[in-house]
């Protein structure tokens, strides 16, 4: 097995080369079978890492696919300057949506639109779907057997969050009046949505709630579906625009098990 300071150096190495977080088990895999450190000599190397960190305009970090160095959040606003990237303008309503499948996975677009009171536009799914954040987990046991939705790892990663449980409790979420009146949410949903708004304008997202056209004032029925946003045509530079990873190419992608196909 190398040294630890040499242990130190190989990983600090492989976390900036990859483009990717990396997991315990694909760290193992730099070496052969005879000079391969064990789990807690790998877990002891990346602490001392993180304690090199304190001080610097970047920090090692463990996320839902693994570990990766990214830009502090302190220096991120000079540092994003080097991209000349607009940053994607998401809707409250894309939001919102967001908000209710991370906080009540699984769940499904008619459950969304109950909540909420309004359509879910096809478009907002989409761009969901299409940034990796959300996908079909199973189908619910109805007629039409409707697709219920769940976040994925890469969900997990943008926030940097491991699991879900590190997600706040609705009890932490105080700024439930700041949401749009218009909107049919109770107060355990509109907490939800201020939930991901927040963390959404800490990662960089430029939220405009202008953009989102729902219905004022139906207090029945469904009303016309909101507007989302499509994905600009370079994605990664989108990618690149927020405070996580050093590296240029997305995040590693969903990991997680599938669900049943039929869930009760």
């Amino acid at each position: 097995m190398p040294e630890p300071s040499q242990l130190k150096r190989i990983l600090e190495a492989a976390l900036l080369a990859s483009t990717h977080p990396l997991t315990l088990p694909q760290l193992s895999a730099l070496f052969d079978e005879f000079d391969m450190p064990s789990h807690e000599d790998l877990a002891r190397a990346l602490a001392e890492l993180q304690e090199d960190c304190s001080g610097r305009g970047v920090e090692l970090v463990e996320v839902a696919s693994g570990f990766r160095y990214q830009v502090r959040q302190d220096v991120h606003a000079f540092v994003s300057r080097l991209w000349a990237e607009r940053p994607t303008r998401y809707t409250r309503a894309l939001l919102e949506t967001l908000s209710l499948i991370a906080y009540r996975q699984p769940i499904t677009r008619a459950e969304i639109e109950q909540i909420r009171g309004v359509a879910v536009s096809t478009n907002i799914v989409r761009t969901l779907e299409e940034r990796e954040w959300i996908r079909v987990v199973g189908h619910r046991d109805l007629p039409g057997k409707p697709a219920l939705f769940g976040t994925t790892r890469t969900f997990l990663d943008y926030f940097n969050l491991k699991s879900l449980d590190e997600l706040p409790p609705l009890s932490e979420i105080r700024e439930i009046e700041d949401l749009d009146p218009q909107l049919a949410l109770d107060a355990d949903d509109a907490a939800i949505a201020a939930r991901i708004a927040a963390s959404a304008q800490d990662a960089d997202i430029d939220t405009d709630a202008a953009a989102d056209d729902d219905a004022a004032g139906e207090p029945a029925g469904i009303a016309p579906a909101d507007d989302g946003t499509d994905l600009p045509p370079d994605r990664n530079a989108d990618d690149r625009a927020r405070a996580p990873s050093l590296h240029d190419a997305p995040l590693a992608g969903d990991a997680q098990e599938d669900t049943p196909e039929t869930i009760a």
